[in-house]
């Protein structure tokens, strides 16, 4: 029985060296980063941030691969069903992780069983914008000629289930307004028909939103974060804009694949906490962007819990699962 314990004790141990040592080879190849949402849009830009940082740390290609459509199920499924190696990683929003399942009746994967979380990078705000010729100058004037045209004010979004979305049904049903919810396949393509005239308003993320209220193409009515941003000092929240208690923000992170081996889940937990920390992490905050970091059980936790707030939010909207 006592040599049985000590091979067993040994084997043990040389497993625990060898994912040691595979943590440290680790990656040997290209890395592949699944995005769910078309180029162009902030968790997109995020992921080419932690692509380009990951790529420069551990000396090997990080690739951003995107997968946009269905509200980002068909990223994250293809995310979930690869192989759990390593050489996949998922960046994506709250919204794909924890509302979508609230959003459809059937999603094609599980958040809590399909995947590894790795870490959450960064908070982001979104901005009210409308297009210049709506003619609405504050969030006042926009809930007026909502209520006074129900249904007719065409209001954009990444689609169902996106921290846009989201932020929008928020509004809506704390404003007692109707907006009609055209939803795309991610927030570039709703952002060049708000742009172009095509759509009036929407709720946009803070980085891809700045520079064309900078640019005057676009008209910034309110931030939806509890506090103004610093590099737009001047404009309210919406709380501030007269809808109070209205708050509304959203997480983009990392995961891999369930299965993903612990110490390569480690490593790249304490690669990015420490790019969070340091140039990458400044250059996030320089597009209002709020570093994060944490464990990889930080992550699993607000997943969960934001599920719980979220799927409140969707209920008391009264959206109905497709």
């Amino acid at each position: 029985m006592f040599h049985m314990i000590r091979r067993s004790f040994l084997l043990l141990s040389l497993l625990a060296a060898a994912g040691v040592v595979s943590a440290q080879s680790y990656p040997t190849g290209p890395v592949k980063l699944i995005v769910p949402f078309p180029a162009g849009g902030s968790v997109d830009i995020v992921a080419r941030s932690v692509a380009k940082r990951l790529s420069e740390v551990l000396g090997q290609p990080f690739i951003v691969d995107n997968r946009g459509g269905a509200s980002g199920n068909i990223g994250a499924e293809i995310a979930a069903k690869s192989p759990a190696d390593g050489y996949t990683l998922f960046v994506t929003s709250s919204g794909v992780l924890a509302a979508n399942m609230h959003l459809y009746k059937k999603i094609p994967f599980d958040p809590f069983k399909d995947f590894a979380p790795v870490i959450r990078l960064v908070n982001q705000p979104n901005i009210l914008l409308v297009h210049p010729s709506l003619g609405a100058k504050t969030v006042p004037e926009l809930i007026a000629l909502a209520k006074a045209q129900p249904g007719k004010i065409t209001m954009g979004s990444a689609g169902i289930g996106t921290g846009q979305d989201i932020a929008a049904q928020q509004f809506v049903m704390m404003t007692g307004t109707s907006v009609l919810h055209v939803p795309y396949k991610g927030g570039a393509p709703a952002l060049t028909d708000l742009l172009g005239g095509q759509i009036n308003a929407m709720f946009e993320t803070s980085p891809t939103a700045l520079p064309y209220v900078k640019q005057g193409k676009l008209k910034a009515l309110a931030i939806t974060s509890i506090k103004r941003s610093p590099l737009l000092p001047e404009l309210p929240t919406v709380a501030e804009a007269g809808v109070t208690g209205y708050e509304s923000v959203t997480w983009i992170g990392v995961v891999a694949p369930a299965g993903t081996p612990k110490p390569i889940v480690d490593r790249l937990n304490a690669e990015l906490n420490k790019s969070l920390a340091g140039d990458m992490g400044k250059q996030l905050a320089e597009i209002s962007l709020d570093p994060l970091g944490g464990t990889p059980s930080d992550m699993a936790n607000a997943i969960r819990q934001d599920s719980v707030s979220l799927g409140k939010i969707i209920k008391a909207a009264k959206i109905e699962p497709i």
